[in-house]
């Protein structure tokens, strides 16, 4: 008896054991080639790409923000699939800064933002894209805001003025950012026709629309090619504090 159960329960397991391999091997078929692209930042009034500085280095191309959005056939956008799931994504408040500087997210996302420092933070966004203010809050909270519409919103702190951060909110899943070789890699884009943005911090609202075009993604057309981004290399982002007013030098050093 007990060795009749021992064989049906090895025939149930080795059962389990080829389902499993046989919905691995379909989903590996069945996994898209990534949509990839090179951005290449070019210096305002230069013509050719500013890969290099003037003591040889080459320059930081991360950052740069590409994603697809669907088109029907007439050539408007269309839905691109259900609202975004999974873990929150973070921007830690952490030495001053706000790591990451950017985040790219589908609109609808929940962001996180906890506080790493041993002192209070805020949080607060007057510009496009969300606009919110988590107000005062003190070292090892989080405060959570929902990015509820496509938009771009550049984050601040109240207190400490040299904080700064972006969230690209897009309304669609196919998107990325650049890394620092400016190599961009785009997950899970079906076959089909869509409209590729590009956003970058440093380059000119006007000149980025430009990048706008539509493309269309098949089997053998995987690539978008190199995107030329204008680079302001004097770029400095100034802002006034939630209420509109310069900010006022701390009384203490002590945060």
């Amino acid at each position: 008896m007990m060795a009749h159960v021992a064989r049906r329960f090895r025939v149930a397991c080795y059962r389990v054991l080829m389902l499993c391999v046989f919905a691995s091997g379909a989903t590996g078929e069945a996994q898209l080639t990534p949509v990839t692209a090179k951005v290449e930042l070019v210096a305002t009034n230069e013509e050719k790409p500013a890969s290099r500085g003037s003591t040889g280095a080459t320059t930081d191309a991360s950052n740069v923000a590409v994603w697809l959005t669907p088109l029907s056939e007439n050539g408007t956008p269309r839905s691109a699939g259900t609202a975004p799931s999974g873990p929150a994504p973070q921007l830690i408040q952490r030495n001053k800064t706000f790591q990451p500087h950017v985040l790219m997210i589908e609109v609808g996302t929940l962001i996180q933002f906890p506080n790493k420092d041993p002192f209070f933070h805020n949080v607060f966004s007057l510009y496009d894209g969300k606009r919110f203010d988590l107000g005062l809050y003190e070292a090892g909270t989080t405060r959570s805001v929902r990015f509820s519409r496509p938009g771009v919103s550049f984050l601040f702190c109240n207190i400490h003025p040299e904080m700064s951060a972006v969230v690209v909110a897009v309304d669609t899943p196919y998107f990325a950012l650049s890394d620092n070789k400016g190599r961009v890699l785009i997950s899970n884009v079906p076959d089909g026709r869509y409209q590729m943005h590009v956003w970058y911090e440093r380059s000119p609202v006007e000149q980025l629309k430009v990048l706008d075009h539509p493309v269309v993604i098949s089997p053998t057309a995987r690539s978008l090619g190199t995107i030329q981004v204008t680079d302001n290399r004097d770029f400095k982002l100034t802002h006034e504090n939630k209420y509109g007013q310069d900010y006022v030098p701390p009384a203490t050093t002590a945060y």
